[in-house]
């Protein structure tokens, strides 16, 4: 597995985008009203992998790392949480994108768009700390041969 590559984060982000603006453009009226804090969720599972990330980045730095199979699922649980983030920004994205529009002829947009907002923020939250948890996962090794394959002139 390799680690999280800004083109994936992207494409996850457009699909997002694409598949709530269709969603929330031509089937508004037949969808529920968004939860205000349902972004929130997001943020809690954030918060979780910023804890995870000083952990292991204290156990990799001090040497008491006792167990490669922790890190490497701390690895995958960071991809998938980047993805996610990424692909709800994108949604929220879609959603604050075809609601502004009508916000001021329909009031449940306008009440959606507060929800949407609280999501998107969210979402980036989410995807910040996932990747910032997949850097702490890596070796002091592999971030030497990063800086020797990549030399700064």
């Amino acid at each position: 597995m390799h680690f999280t590559r800004p083109r994936e984060l992207i494409v996850a982000g457009l699909v997002g985008v694409v598949l709530a603006y269709l969603a929330f453009k031509f089937a508004y009226s037949s969808l529920p009203r968004l939860p205000r804090y349902a972004g929130i969720t997001l943020v809690v599972i954030a918060a979780v992998e910023t804890v995870l990330a000083f952990s292991i980045r204290t156990r990799i730095r001090s040497g008491r790392l006792t167990g490669a199979i922790g890190v490497a699922r701390a690895v995958a649980l960071a991809k998938a949480s980047s993805l996610l983030g990424a692909l709800m920004f994108g949604a929220w994205l879609g959603a604050l994108v075809a609601l502004v529009p009508r916000a001021d002829e329909i009031t449940a947009a306008a009440n959606d768009l507060r929800s949407a907002i609280i999501g998107a923020i969210s979402a980036v939250v989410l995807t910040a700390a996932a990747l910032w948890l997949e850097h702490c996962c890596r070796t002091p090794e592999t971030r030497d041969q990063d800086r020797d394959d990549h030399p700064t002139g």
